[in-house]
């Protein structure tokens, strides 16, 4: 490895964290989909 390519590695393995990224938006609209998921697996399922 060399001496230039440590840096770079040292700034990608700390994680920087996007700005436009809203954690509180990301989880919600994940947890929606998932609940949507959820919902159309149970209203759709004919075996029972």
């Amino acid at each position: 490895m060399t001496s230039s390519a440590l840096p770079a590695l040292t700034s990608l393995a700390e994680g920087s964290n996007h700005s436009s990224l809203n954690p509180l938006l990301t989880g919600g609209s994940a947890l929606f989909i998932l609940l949507l998921l959820l919902f159309i697996t149970t209203r759709f399922n004919r075996d029972r």
